[in-house]
């Protein structure tokens, strides 16, 4: 067996019940593509046919572990799921997850899960030690992702079982719904929670004893010690909710401010004021994590005071449900990002919901008669609460805006879709980056509408000079970690890129290069930009961006700074870099050729 694999996937058709088991592809293969993200694109590239929706039962959900998950190679616990996207509703949807499912699938027996077709009735999988079972699931269904996790491990007896579940949101077929995991963790982005409700799948519960195989454990461990040593250093502001209480001091101070009022404004000097950080931090690391961004916090003041929230270091829904409604108080800025986590919503994505219709009440294109009495203020976090479970049960003015930011606003009409912040009718990271980091912005832009392909460097970048071709650099690196099966706070910079190169040829016994990992990122990138244009994606939605999401800052440290006027250059520029058709944004056939992808070229190029 080669090191770092399990050898097999599991196959569930949720139409049938029928479970299987089919082996990895070749070893050749999986040098190509290797895992994770990489290996579940080519897997759905081959097996989704053209002209489905997202929630069509043929749609498949396919998770995937890479070689370094389950290893104790530092953060080695990302799963990625793979999937059409049901937010932009053409595009590769790309989610990934940590905490412990990843790793349980692995120690289960298997490198990855796909799931076809769909049930009739609510179910749930129950995976453990290389057996599988589909189970009724009527007693969850209705329950909230935290109430589910913790009843379905009593169902299968199994109390260090891993549980991956939908919420109310997730039932109803919200367009950002997400798939929860651990309490703190959760796959979201692309919509994969509707997908997931659509199938009638409420939960994966997961849990293995057994290990992967490592090639060479003596130059692994080498490998790890000085990896762990690299991401302590490098990482001290993830640790024990640092990341969380510096958060707002970061970006008030030199990082371009906080989104306001549906990006309305750059700055909120009542939300830095009030983040004093007066709650109580508790630790809860992932799997094989020496950092520990993820935290448990009870509130320690406010209406909810005693209530726990179980929040992660990716802070979107910290901001997106904070600043972006007009909201100071600290313990409201912890507490609805865990009811959205809880109603099973997509931090951004419900933010940028609510952002939407607060801004259509402001300037009267919605109404207390749109919105059943209910008074959309800026500030009022009750309301927040009680919007986001009129749209997670699709109530009235929630049914509308269910269809997230970008279909809301045409259905509204009027003002509304110059208001709406999104890329390709899919949610943003919600941070400020126009403002502070051009790279990450624009790797959103140009990307498939499935989450970023992340730049984060400082100072601030807010320049387009040289821009494109470094945000395409960024976009393979992130490729690699999300294919490998590592966290992308395990990077610590370039000493961690290249620890992770070592690590996996150590595990698998391949002799890698950081060339051919490069060839890698380039190859991934080139094959979802296939199935993204053989589905309609045209160069003009890099272009066409909502104006707010690009037009200058009207206060902050970056006012007056903008990158529309350079948008429409740095597409093209990063088409070049990456050697794709300038005019069309489609790999061009000898890029395809020196990739190995010529079984794609009459894809594209007819």
């Amino acid at each position: 067996m080669l090191g770092g694999y399990m050898g097999k996937v599991l196959r569930v058709d949720l139409s049938s019940g029928k479970i299987s088991e089919q082996p990895l592809p070749a070893e050749s293969v999986l040098r190509q593509f290797i895992g994770g993200w990489g290996l579940g694109l080519k897997l759905l590239y081959d097996r989704l046919p053209l002209g489905l929706s997202a929630t069509d039962p043929r749609n498949p959900l396919i998770f995937m572990n890479g070689p370094l998950v389950g290893t104790g190679s530092p953060m080695s616990n990302n799963n990625t799921l793979a999937t059409l996207n049901a937010s932009t509703g053409y595009t590769a949807g790309r989610a990934h997850s940590h905490g412990f499912w990843g790793p349980n699938l692995k120690f289960a027996g298997y490198d990855g899960l796909i799931i076809e077709g769909a049930s009739e009735t609510p179910v749930y999988l129950w995976i453990h030690d290389g057996k599988a079972e589909v189970r009724e699931a009527n007693p969850f269904w209705g329950q909230d992702t935290h109430e589910s996790e913790d009843l379905i491990r009593q169902a299968v007896g199994e109390s260090k079982a891993s549980v991956a579940a939908i919420g109310p949101a997730g039932e109803s077929v919200c367009s950002m719904a997400l798939i929860e995991n651990d309490k703190n963790h959760s796959f979201s982005h692309s919509g994969v929670g509707a997908i997931m409700g659509s199938k009638k799948l409420k939960a994966i519960a997961v849990h293995g004893t057994g290990k992967p195989v490592i090639a060479d454990e003596g130059r692994f461990r080498e490998i790890r010690q000085e990896w762990v040593a690299l991401v302590r250093t490098n990482r001290r502001d993830l640790k024990d909710g640092v990341y969380a209480r510096n958060y707002v001091d970061f970006l008030t101070r030199w990082a371009g401010g906080v989104i306001t009022r549906n990006w309305q404004s750059n700055c909120h000097p009542e939300y830095a004021a009030g983040m004093s950080s007066r709650q109580g931090f508790k630790p809860r690391p992932c799997y094989a994590c020496p950092a520990a961004c993820s935290y448990d916090v009870e509130i320690l003041e406010g209406p909810h005071k005693g209530h726990v929230a179980t929040l992660s270091g990716g802070l979107e829904a910290f901001e997106a449900l904070g600043s972006n409604l007009g909201i100071a108080e600290e313990w409201a800025s912890f507490y609805l990002p865990d009811i959205a986590d809880r109603l099973g919503f997509e931090g951004g994505g419900i933010g940028a919901v609510l952002g939407l219709a607060f801004e259509c009440y402001e300037k009267g294109l919605l109404t207390k008669e749109d919105t059943d009495g209910l008074e959309l203020r800026w500030g009022d976090a009750e309301a927040v609460e009680k919007l986001m479970r009129k749209i997670a049960a699709k109530e009235g003015i929630g049914r509308v805006l269910a269809e997230g930011a970008g279909r809301a606003a045409e259905i509204i009409g009027g003002g509304a879709p110059e208001m709406a912040i999104h890329i390709k009718n899919s949610c943003l990271n919600l941070h400020n980056w126009k403002s502070g980091f051009w790279g990450t912005m624009f790797g959103q832009i140009i990307g498939g509408g499935s989450g970023w392909q992340d730049l984060y460097v400082r100072p601030p970048l807010r320049t387009h000079k040289g821009m494109a071709g470094v945000t395409a650099e960024a976009s393979i690196r992130k490729y690699w970690m999300d294919s490998a099966g590592t966290c992308y706070f395990s990077f610590g910079g370039p000493e961690g890129f290249s620890a992770s190169i070592r690590a996996v040829a150590a595990v698998t016994g391949w002799d890698l290069t950081e060339e051919e990992v490069r060839l890698f990122g380039e190859r991934v990138l080139a094959l979802e930009r296939v199935f993204n244009a053989r589905r309609g994606l045209t160069p003009e939605d890099d272009f066409v961006v909502p104006k707010r999401v690009i037009e200058a800052p009207k206060d902050g440290p970056a006012k007056g700074l903008s990158m529309e006027p350079y948008l429409k250059g740095m597409a093209r520029e990063y088409y070049r870099h990456l050697g794709w058709d300038e005019k069309t944004g489609k790999p061009l056939r000898g890029t395809l050729e020196r990739l190995g992808l010529e079984d794609v070229i009459g894809d594209v190029w007819r």
